[in-house]
Formats: structure tokens, C-alpha cells, sequence
């Protein structure tokens, strides 16, 4: 049983990346383009919103599955967080590095992550979550959503990063290939491009279906091998959520958008934390009566590892000027390796 989930648990991640980038992702651009939003702000909004969905699927359920295992789906948004601002942000720094970055919509998004990640620990420090604090969840990324064009409007910073033309021309060739294999193996959901909102709504019922088996493996695993629920979300889910944040960031870094790809790392952890975790515990209390209760105590390495890389981030880019870096890059991502080891270590 336990090779089961565990085959389970690795075909729902990939399935989650190939939906994720090949349908919900594009579907989400095609809607960014329609509606005319600068790289920074769709970075910022859309695309974090739509690589962040399997996190959010994953919450949803696990909140919503009788037997109380909420930390599965806290410790998915804290360990996707921390995989999101080191990994993804040093991958596209190494992919594109010396490249010179907008610091208007980084300095935005840098100080509502750490708003957000300040109301995360304080709030979840007790091990509750009352309906007031998953109602400042929500209503902190409406205020997020408008300082973002209310920067936009006051601060005359340009939002666009031009393409990539060879990066694009062979993007389309990968792309061309997966379409023969796509439609030649199953029809079930439809061409992105004619059905755009259909296929957008479909894609939403496939990532809820494979994140409820995602979050029904890692629960059985957690139990037959005797691992809090929360550690097993920390690390193995966290990163199997990550993978669409990760390839997506790294296509837009490779066609010269390395704002973008930085702009979602950052605005997917704002995303996750007030809507992927304030929106299902609101509706929890909402459709429930009585208290959340969530074990945080295997969280406080992880709360220190967040708090201490928004200082770090943030020094390293005033120090840098704002301009990528290959060091900076791989620094980042040898933190997250030092994080999950750490975590791995605490385990065994």
C-alpha cells in the first residue's frame, strides 16, 4: 500500500505540472493579454494566481477532509513559499543573469510579503485561526490588488519586458510537439485557444480532482511511516506543488521577462498565504462551527526560514542594484537545499 501512494502521490504531481503549464497557465496569459496588464502587474496577479492553484486545491481539501488534517495544507503554502523565493527566483536569476530589474513592483511585493508572512506567524503562533484572522487573509491581497495599480498609476515605471525572439521561436516548437501528443492521446479538454474559458474551468476540475488524491496519499504516507502530516507538506508536497511556479518562471525568464518570473515567485507566496490560506479557513468557518486548530509546532524553523530570507532577499538586491546574478541565484537555492536537509535530518 505504502509503494501505492507513494506511485500515487509522484503521477498526481506531474499530472498537476502538465495541466498546470500546458492549460491553466497559457489560459491565464491569453486572459492577460486580452485585458492588456504590463508583464510586472500579470506576473504579480494572474500568472501567480494560476501556478499557485494546486496549492490552493491542495488547502481546500485538506480543510475540508473530515478528520481535521489542516496542516497539510499549511504546510504546503509554507514550504511552497520557501521553494518559491529561493528555487524559482534563483533559477531565473541564473538563467538570466546581469539583467537589470524594475525595483518599484519588487520593493511592492517584497513589503506584502512580509506583511503577509508577519500575520502568518502571529496568527497561527497559538495554533488557531479565528474567522477574523482568515478575513484579514482576504481582505489583505484585496488591498495588495490595489496598491498594484495604484502604484501603476502614481509612479511612471515601465511594466513591459520585451520577449525573446529565439527563446519564443523555440518554445513554439516544444510547444507544436506536445499539441500532436496531447490531441492524438486524449480529447478531453479542449483547444486553449477556441475554448479559452472552457478549457479554463475544466482545467480548474482536474487540479481539485488530482489534489484530493494528492492530499489522500501524503496523509496514508504520513501514517504508515509514522511522519507528522505537516512534514510530509513542508517538503514533498511543497515541491511537488511548486513544479508549474517553477517551469513557468523559468519559460518567461529564458525569453528575456526576468521581472515577471521574480514578480511571480513573490506574488505566488502573497497569493498562497492570504488567498490559499485565508480563503478555504474562511470558508471552513463559515460552512463549520467552532475553532480551527492547527499544530504549528513543526512550523517554527520553516517561520524563521521565512521571515530571515524577505531580510536577505531584500539586502542582496539593494546590494546588487537590483540586477540579477548568477551568485545571488545559486546562494538562494543552496539555502533551500540547507532548509530541506534540515528538515529531512529532523525527520530521521
Amino acid at each position: 500500500m505504502l509503494l501505492l501512494y507513494i506511485i500515487t502521490l509522484f503521477i498526481s504531481f506531474y499530472l498537476l505540472y502538465f495541466v498546470s503549464e500546458h492549460y491553466f497557465i497559457p489560459t491565464l496569459d491569453n486572459i492577460g493579454d486580452r485585458l492588456k496588464m504590463t508583464s510586472d502587474i500579470s506576473g504579480a496577479t494572474l500568472m501567480a494566481a494560476g501556478s499557485s492553484a494546486p496549492e490552493l486545491a491542495v488547502v481546500i481539501i485538506s480543510v475540508m477532509k473530515a478528520g481535521n488534517h489542516a496542516a497539510i495544507g499549511v504546510g504546503t503554502i509554507v514550504g511552497s513559499a520557501l521553494f518559491n523565493l529561493f528555487v524559482i527566483t534563483g533559477v531565473a536569476m541564473i538563467i538570466k543573469s546581469n539583467t537589470k530589474l524594475i525595483w518599484q513592483p519588487l520593493a511592492r511585493d517584497l513589503l506584502f510579503y512580509a506583511i503577509s508572512v508577519i500575520f502568518l506567524v502571529w496568527f497561527f503562533i497559538d495554533g488557531t485561526i479565528s474567522i477574523i484572522e482568515a478575513s484579514i487573509f482576504v481582505a489583505g491581497y484585496g488591498v495588495y490588488i490595489f496598491a498594484i495599480y495604484g502604484l501603476k498609476r502614481f509612479s511612471s515605471y515601465e511594466g513591459h519586458e520585451q520577449i525573446n525572439e529565439d527563446s519564443q521561436s523555440d518554445e513554439n516548437k516544444i510547444d507544436k510537439t506536445l499539441k500532436k501528443v496531447i490531441y492524438t492521446s486524449s480529447k478531453l479538454i479542449p483547444d486553449k485557444l477556441k475554448n479559452l474559458y472552457l478549457t479554463f474551468f475544466i482545467s480548474i476540475v482536474i487540479i481539485s480532482i488530482l489534489s484530493w488524491l494528492l492530499v489522500t496519499s501524503a496523509i496514508n504516507i504520513s501514517v504508515i511511516l509514522k511522519i507528522p502530516e505537516i512534514v510530509i507538506a513542508l517538503t514533498v508536497v511543497a515541491l511537488g506543488t511548486s513544479v508549474p511556479d517553477l517551469v513557468s518562471s523559468a519559460i518567461v525568464a529564458k525569453q528575456g521577462r526576468t521581472g515577471m518570473a521574480v514578480n511571480n515567485a513573490i506574488g505566488s507566496n502573497i497569493f498562497d498565504i492570504l488567498i490559499g490560506l485565508g480563503l478555504p479557513l474562511l470558508l471552513l468557518h463559515i460552512f463549520s462551527n467552532g475553532q480551527i486548530t492547527v499544530d504549528s509546532g513543526n512550523l517554527n524553523t520553516a517561520f524563521y526560514f521565512l521571515m530571515g530570507s524577505i531580510v536577505l532577499i531584500t539586502l542582496l538586491f539593494i546590494l546588487t542594484k537590483w540586477k540579477t546574478s548568477r551568485l545571488f541565484g545559486g546562494l538562494l537555492i543552496l539555502l533551500y537545499a540547507a532548509y530541506l536537509t534540515f528538515e529531512i535530518i529532523n525527520v530521521l
